[in-house]
């Protein structure tokens, strides 16, 4: 899925000079190619700690949860928490 905020060469992908008029698709991909959360795993009995991006897509698994924050900002992301 295209992020209609990132800099595209289709002209009707960029963002609204108004956010009140901001479209269903382009507040569901609102930060998701930058947004992070962990959430505790476990895998072949070993408690592990998943990223995934803002829309639930697994990325990568890390021992700890300061290693996974590690790697978000490593990458330029932004760790967000879960209620």
């Amino acid at each position: 899925m295209n992020n209609p905020f990132e800099n595209g060469d289709r002209s009707d992908d960029k963002l609204p000079a108004d956010l009140r008029r901001i479209t269903g698709p382009q507040l569901l991909t609102l930060g998701m190619s930058r947004l992070a959360y962990v959430r505790s795993v476990m895998h072949e009995g070993e408690m592990l700690v998943a990223i995934h991006a803002a829309d639930g897509t697994p990325m990568a698994v890390a021992e700890d949860e300061e290693s996974a924050l590690d790697a978000i900002l490593e990458h330029e992301m932004i760790p967000t928490l879960l209620q």
